[in-house]
C-alpha cells in the first residue's frame, strides 16, 4: 500500500441557502420542498471551493431526476454564476 496522506478538515460552516429558490429549481412548491427535505427525500451534496474559490460552497440539490446546484459564500448568498471561475466539476 502506498503512504497514508494526511487529511486536515476545517470546522464546517452551518450554510443556509433560501430554500424557495432551490425548491423552485426543482419543480417544488416550499412546503413540499420542507416535507421531502425533512423525510431525507431530497439529496444534497455540498463542496467547498479551493484555491481561487475558496470561501465558495457548491450546493446541489438532487430529487427525482432533477438538479438544482448553486454556488454560495459563506453566509448562503448566491455567487454571480456569469463569474470565470465558480467550481467546475471536472
Amino acid at each position: 500500500m502506498g503512504d497514508a496522506i494526511s487529511l486536515q478538515l476545517a470546522e464546517q460552516p452551518d450554510i443556509e441557502v433560501d430554500g424557495a429558490m432551490v425548491a423552485q429549481g426543482l419543480g417544488l412548491g416550499v412546503e413540499r420542498f420542507r416535507e421531502l427535505m425533512s423525510t431525507r427525500r431530497i439529496r444534497v451534496l455540498c463542496e467547498r471551493g479551493t484555491g481561487e474559490d475558496a470561501g465558495l460552497y457548491r450546493a446541489s440539490f438532487y430529487h427525482e431526476g432533477r438538479r438544482m446546484r448553486l454556488v454560495v459564500d459563506a453566509k448562503g448568498r448566491p455567487v454571480d454564476p456569469a463569474s470565470p471561475t465558480r467550481l467546475h466539476a471536472r
